[in-house]
């Protein structure tokens, strides 16, 4: 039990369990562009993470500081980066990213994304399929942008169920309830595997389906009366089973 609160704390806690998760499925998608680069990985990990942090503690005087002298420091890094590994043009992409990010939930500003009814899952799911399909890749790529932002869009979902009686905005459980919202995330979800049954390569289509399987099974049981690990370490993990299906589906053949 000791060891599983350290993990919770350590990992879990820290916002590195999601941007890792972030992280792997990214890397799920450079590998079916066959685009593997360690430096933009790395890039990933950091965007994700100093901006995780950054929404989880911008509102605590304590360490506000510290984090924002992170973010910097994450800032030059990712510049670095992208400038000693890729292009301008990368750069441009990566500061638009950023500033998204920004613009989704941050206390500085008199009107932030986070405050817009309904909004907030969409906006996540954009973020994240901007990173897939357009800055980790040469070019924009329609396919992967609609499969991402739709697949996180339904992630998101049972988060929202979890924060319903907290949530100081209108969000899809407390308009349409719990169950509608389930049943939302199941057409989305399904939508996403279409495209991706229909776009990507047989592993990596048997991958996403498989996880969808799985993305299915974790909604069914989302509950706003669920443990926090149920979320936070369950739910999260979807994001990064494409990758580990494929990997275990070119393991066996």
């Amino acid at each position: 039990m000791h060891r599983l609160n350290l993990l919770k704390k350590y990992i879990i806690d820290s916002q590195i369990y999601v941007s890792l998760m972030g992280t792997l499925f990214a890397v799920f998608f450079m590998f079916e562009q066959n685009i593997i680069k360690t430096p933009t990985i790395a890039l990933i990990f950091i965007t994700y993470f100093s901006g995780y942090i950054y929404t989880k503690y911008q509102n605590s005087k304590k360490v506000f500081y510290k984090v924002l002298v992170f973010n910097v420091i994450c800032g030059i890094i990712s510049a670095g980066l992208i400038i000693y590994n890729h292009n301008d043009g990368r750069l441009v992409k990566w500061l638009i990213i950023v500033i998204l990010g920004l613009l989704y939930d941050s206390k500085f500003l008199k009107y932030f994304v986070r405050e817009i009814p309904l909004f907030k899952i969409f906006y996540v799911g954009l973020t994240w399929a901007l990173i897939n399909s357009w800055l980790i890749l040469p070019e924009f790529n329609s396919e992967i942008f609609w499969i991402s932002w739709i697949f996180i869009t339904a992630l998101v979902l049972p988060f929202d169920i979890r924060d319903m009686r907290s949530d100081t905005v209108v969000t899809f459980p407390r308009l349409i309830g719990i169950q509608n919202t389930k049943y939302l995330a199941y057409g989305l979800i399904f939508i996403s595997l279409l495209i991706a049954i229909f776009y990507l390569k047989t592993g990596f289509s048997f991958a996403f389906f498989l996880t969808s399987i799985f993305t299915y099974v974790l909604i069914y049981f989302s509950e706003n009366s669920n443990k926090e690990t149920y979320f936070s370490f369950w739910v999260e993990t979807c994001s990064g089973l494409p990758l580990l299906f494929l990997l275990l589906y070119w393991l066996i053949n």
